[in-house]
Order: C-alpha cells, then sequence, then structure tokens
C-alpha cells in the first residue's frame, strides 16, 4: 500500500556483548508458586480455542517452561502460538519460544485450535517442568546466585523475559535514513521490528530487496544488534513494489522452501506475507500458493506464527481480501494473523474512525468465516498503520496512533505495527518523505507509542 523501494546502502556498528548469567538449579520441591492454568475460549462446533497462562510465584526466575497436557481421543491441535509444539499420540509438549525466563510474580501465555469429533472435552494430565500444573507443583525453577572463584566474587543477573512481540513498527534497510536499532530500542522500549522486505534475487531466491544477501549484509548486522539487545525480528515478505517470491515460484513447496532460507538464516519465531498489488493479492493463483506454502511451513516449524498483511477499504476487507480469509480456511493454513493496512484508502481525515471501522470489518469477517466470537477474531487481528501522513496525505497524528493503540490494547488485538520507524522522525509541512513523517514530532515518539502495546 504505500511503501516504495528507494536503495540506499548503511554501515552499522556491531552489536555490544552482553554479560552473562550465573544460575544453580533448585530442587522441585523449592519451586512453590509456579503453575500453568487452562481456560477454554470460543468453540465452533467442530473446534475450540484453549489457552495456558503459566504464573511463576516461587520466589525466583524461572528461565525456561515445559508444559505438557493430554487431549482426548477424537481431539487433535490445528494450529498454537506463543509456543514450540510437539505431538506424541494425545500427547501435547509445549516448550517456550520468546515467552520463557519468567521474572518472579511474572506470567505468560500461549493459546492454541483443538479440530475434534463428538464432545467437548477438556485436556488432562497437565504438568508444568515435570510437576503438577497445580500452583506450586511446577518442576525447577533457577536463582541468581554469587559466583566465586579463585580470587575474587562476582554477582551476575539474567536479562529481563523479551516483553513479546505485538508490537513491531517497520524497519527498512533500502532507504530513508535507516535508523541504528538499538538507538531506537534504547530510547523507546521496543523490542520487535517488522524487517521489509525479503524478495526474489532471481526466480525463487530470497534476498532483502531482492539484491542484499541474507547474511553478511547490513540487514544481518542490524539483526544481529536488535537480538543482542533483547529484541527480535519478524521478516516481511514482498509489499507493493519489487520482484516477489510468489509469482517466482513455480509451487507451494518451492516458496516454502524460499520461507524456510529465511527462517533458518534467523532462527525466526514469525513471518510476515505482505501481500498485495496485482501480482499477488489480486491474483488467485498466487494467493493459493502463498496459503499452502504457509501450510507447509507452520507443518515444518512447530509454534511459529504466521501472518498475512493487505490492504483493506474503510470498512473492512474487499473482495480480494475476503477471499484471501475464505481460502487460508478452505486450504486449512493454519494462519495466525490477519494484518489490514488501513491507510492510503481515501480515508479522509477521520483516520481513527476508519481504521477501527476497518478493523472492526476484518473482526466481523473473521467471525463469519471461522465461527470465532469478538474475542477469538480479535486475538487473530492486527493493525498496520502509517504514521504522519500517507501516500495519499492522509494524517494519522500522534494522537491518532495513542487513541488506536489504546483500543488495539483494550481489545486484545494480535499485532500493532506501522510505516515506518525510519519515517519516525519530525519534519513540519515536510511532505511526504521516507526518512520523516511530514508532522512535527520527536524522534522515535510513534515507536515509544507502539512499544507500549
Amino acid at each position: 500500500m504505500g511503501k516504495r523501494t528507494w536503495i540506499q546502502a548503511i554501515g552499522l556498528s556491531a552489536a555490544a556483548a552482553t554479560a552473562g548469567a550465573v544460575l544453580v538449579i533448585a530442587p522441585a520441591s523449592a519451586a512453590g508458586g509456579v503453575g500453568a492454568a487452562f481456560s477454554k475460549g470460543s468453540d465452533w462446533g467442530s473446534g475450540w480455542e484453549g489457552k495456558y497462562t503459566i504464573s511463576n510465584n516461587s520466589g525466583s526466575s524461572l528461565p525456561t517452561w515445559t508444559v505438557e497436557f493430554d487431549l482426548p481421543a477424537g481431539h487433535s491441535i490445528a494450529s498454537l502460538w506463543d509456543g514450540s509444539y510437539s505431538v506424541s499420540g494425545q500427547h501435547v509438549t509445549v516448550k517456550n519460544t520468546w515467552n520463557g525466563n519468567l521474572s518472579n510474580g511474572g506470567s505468560t501465555s500461549f493459546g492454541f485450535n483443538v479440530k475434534y469429533s463428538g464432545g467437548y472435552v477438556a485436556p488432562a494430565n497437565c504438568k508444568i517442568n515435570g510437576g503438577s500444573c497445580e500452583p506450586g507443583g511446577g518442576g525447577p525453577t533457577t536463582t541468581p546466585t554469587t559466583s566465586t572463584t579463585t580470587t575474587s566474587p562476582t554477582t551476575t543477573t539474567s536479562n529481563p523475559p523479551l516483553p513479546g512481540g505485538r508490537g513491531a513498527p517497520y524497519l527498512y534497510l533500502g532507504w530513508g535514513s535507516p535508523p541504528n536499532p538499538q538507538t531506537v530500542m534504547n530510547a523507546t522500549g521496543i523490542k520487535w521490528f517488522t524487517m521489509a522486505f525479503i524478495l526474489s534475487s532471481g526466480g525463487c531466491n530470497p534476498a532483502w530487496d531482492g539484491s542484499r544477501p541474507l547474511q553478511g549484509g547490513v540487514d544481518a548486522n542490524a539483526i544481529a544488534q536488535i537480538k543482542a539487545a533483547g529484541g527480535q525480528i519478524v521478516p516481511s515478505f514482498g509489499g507493493w513494489s519489487g520482484n516477489k517470491l510468489g509469482p517466482n515460484c513455480s509451487t507451494p513447496e518451492a516458496l516454502a522452501g524460499a520461507y524456510q532460507k529465511v527462517i533458518d538464516a534467523y532462527g525466526l519465531k514469525a513471518i510476515d506475507i505482505d501481500i498485495e498489488n496485482t501480482d499477488e493479492f489480486e491474483n488467485a493463483v498466487v494467493q493459493d500458493r502463498v496459503l499452502n506454502a504457509l501450510k507447509i511451513v507452520k507443518a515444518n516449524n512447530p509454534g511459529i506464527q504466521t501472518i498475512l498483511t493487505f490492504g483493506t477499504t474503510t470498512s473492512g476487507p474487499n473482495s480480494w481480501g475476503n477471499r484471501l480469509i475464505d481460502q487460508s480456511k478452505a486450504l486449512n493454513a493454519g494462519i495466525d494473523v490477519y494484518t489490514i493496512m488501513p491507510f492510503d484508502f481515501g480515508g479522509g481525515a477521520d483516520m481513527y474512525g476508519n481504521t477501527i471501522r476497518a478493523a472492526n470489518g476484518l473482526r466481523d469477517k473473521l467471525k463469519s468465516t471461522f465461527g470465532w466470537n469478538d474475542a477469538t477474531a480479535y486475538s487473530h487481528l492486527g493493525i498496520s498503520g502509517m504514521n504522519g501522513l500517507s501516500d495519499q496525505r492522509e494524517l494519522t497524528s500522534l494522537d491518532t496512533w495513542t487513541r488506536i493503540t489504546d483500543w488495539s490494547k483494550t481489545n486484545k488485538i494480535a499485532r500493532l505495527a506501522f510505516w515506518s520507524t525510519n519515517r519516525d522522525r519530525g519534519c513540519p509541512n515536510g511532505g511526504v518523505a521516507e526518512n520523516c513523517s511530514g508532522i512535527a514530532q520527536n524522534d522515535w515518539d510513534f515507536t515509544r507509542i507502539t512499544a507500549a502495546f
């Protein structure tokens, strides 16, 4: 939707090293207050949504967690998010991904959809780290301790847990005076970036902007910096312009292989397919190829989150967006998040109102297609805005973005992004530019608001 490509090289400094932690395993009997609570969400007759919330009130840190449970006969996992899982018969084992290392008093969760035949039966035999899921029954925690040597003792502590990945503004190293990501992270508290764009370097071969390598270039250096600062990235495949993988990879298997190269290069937790324009979005063959490829990715990478990002009208998805959603169900693609881009749609002056109307239009489409209730639909919905002036000079002010972020938090949507961090700098009356927002603001104001999501 308004995401243009200007190539500009940039050099990035090496990431700073971080201190390690010295940890001692405590016995399970000392792990009081560690538990995992199950809750059931919506039920649509042939499936239901569940969630386990892991809590740590043990008095020490919980660096990793593993939750196990048994599904009854006739029930099977259809998809799972915010965790990595494996299945043996009816026994399901879920391990943390980005959401491990719980400090004392912390909590996190993972969710999943279950297909079933016959009546609903709750999961049974829950264990966390080998112990009971009842609070106080969980397995080993760890506690920081003092490390001694022959010279002098030193005390080290572990890094805090990564606070999620739902707020992830775009960072583009191909244009717009790309900022140093650690500078932005330190100034705002943001932990995730959506990095653009993976394109074809010829045939079915992925590369940044179709020209920069997956390893050894400015993009890999930026990713190393982000990870060194405790963050993560979501790569975005596609965008409005450029030579894209969807039309160039001849089969779903080949396209999934291209996605997999990027997943393997960076140890990814999520990928975003920014499906736009007539070559991908308005092309039924390519839509289906993308969906079938993502289905393969889900099967080969348990726990990975798959995101589709696409344009919208002021009232919700257009006919191509509706087709994409319908086909994702028909092909059982297991898409985790459907993200709309509520800008460049002739939205006029009321960008807050039209953004919310567009999001609720997507909500209603997800409800009608999947049989979800409001809460479940919101949990699979994302918003990706454009900060400041859009290509069509629609104005999303700091106040408007704050209201959109507050609405997103209230309704617990899955994802919040904007185009882009490069533009998150002030230039009053600057018009539509690649390195500033066109409005008066401080550096990184939109990112700072998004970090609170």
